[in-house]
């Protein structure tokens, strides 16, 4: 079986012996024996603090909920929010408490989600600090070689994107922290505790482990796969299958005819998916207990699907065929429409939009990144 970093810990004990330990971590950060790593460090070194994320460190929290400062039941160590309504960051008042952060979640190798940002945030404020930082590396489901998408324009960072990374970018988190630490110069005293027996081609189903879900909108490696490309319709008023078991893998709206939009999605010869039309009625998010017709994505070939370039194929062809679809305007007056924060770049909402040149050019910008991204491979 593939090991993650929180597996290898024993051979690092001398990096954490005497040290103050905080934690960023969630209820993906397990061992392959199904311990938390809370409990690892919590009963073999200082662990002093720990650092909420978005769902909070034992997932008790919803999306998108700000969560407080409070004692963790089980360690009775206290609990400090970075999923606060004025900030994401650690403070100076919480890098008091600590000698070192020690981030462990899972990721899912997708621009969009926000875990990545809470390291790279961190990585940053340790850097400004003087503490040292170090990552319990863990594999990328979905490879580390494949690479889909445009690179993040400047200007269009936000907590869906803040780095000048591809949509689907082929790298572990320790990698992207190494990555980042030497391109943005904030030399950290960063450690990677690296995973033992990866190798770059292997997507999850090959590592031999069970899949735990990094979050409830991710139940299952299938949807990590399709997440690349059906996430872009959380930036629109078409239900991306949120409310319903099977979130980011089904996609539809009210006014959608299931069959004609599968009829025509499956003439287009996509690359390992297959397009299943389907009804259904979210018991929460967009169009709560209204019935839906859409589309169930169903991956034939994990390694032929391009999940990016699916679900823009499928965008598209639905604003083509329904007046009624629309772009959701910015959540808050004076910022950008949350498409263009997914996006990266304005070029979602053009008017004239030419998508096969699109995707030509987002090709490009792909190939440029994986030429970047080689040099701090650490498998």
């Amino acid at each position: 079986m593939i090991r993650n970093g929180i597996d290898c810990i024993d051979r690092h004990y001398d990096l954490f012996k005497g040290k103050r330990l905080g934690l960023i971590t969630a209820p993906s950060g397990l061992n392959s024996d199904f311990v938390s790593t809370i409990q690892i460090l919590h009963e073999r070194f200082h662990l002093a603090a720990m650092f909420s994320a978005e769902h909070g460190v034992r997932g008790d929290q919803a999306a998108g909920a700000l969560v407080d400062t409070y004692l963790d039941p089980m360690t009775n160590v206290p609990v400090y929010s970075l999923y606060r309504k004025d900030s994401k960051r650690l403070s100076q008042e919480m890098l008091d408490e600590v000698d070192m952060v020690v981030y462990d979640i899972q990721d899912v190798g997708v621009r969009y989600y926000t875990f990545i940002y809470t390291m790279l945030y961190a990585l940053e404020d340790c850097a400004k600090a003087g503490k040292e930082f170090v990552v319990l590396d863990r594999i990328n489901p979905l490879d580390g070689i494949t690479v889909e998408g445009n690179i993040l324009k400047s200007g269009f960072q936000s907590f869906v994107g803040n780095y000048p990374l591809c949509v689907r970018y082929g790298l572990t988190i320790g990698e992207l922290a190494v990555m980042a630490n030497e391109q943005m110069n904030w030399n950290c005293k960063l450690h990677v505790v690296r995973s033992d027996g990866w190798e770059r081609r292997m997507l999850f189903p090959d590592t031999g482990r069970a899949w735990v879900m990094p979050s409830l909108g991710i139940p299952r490696f299938d949807t990590a796969l399709l997440y690349p490309g059906t996430c872009l319709f959380e930036g629109t008023n078409i239900s991306e299958g949120r409310g319903t078991t099977v979130p980011f893998e089904m996609v539809g709206a009210p006014f959608i005819q299931a069959e004609k939009l599968a009829d025509e999605m499956n003439g287009k010869k996509l690359p390992g998916v297959v397009f299943r039309p389907v009804y259904f009625k979210p018991t929460f998010s967009k169009y709560q207990g209204e019935q839906c017709g859409g589309v169930q994505l169903h991956v034939l070939d994990s390694r032929a699907i391009r999940p990016l370039e699916t679900g823009i194929t499928l965008m598209y062809a639905i604003r083509r065929n329904y007046e009624q679809f629309a772009f959701l305007p910015p959540f808050k007056e004076g910022s950008r429409p949350f498409i263009d924060l997914l996006c990266g770049d304005t070029v979602y909402r053009d008017d004239h939009l030419d998508v096969l040149a699109m995707l030509e050019q987002f090709r490009e910008e792909s190939r440029a990144f994986t030429r970047i991204k080689q040099q701090y491979h650490l498998y």
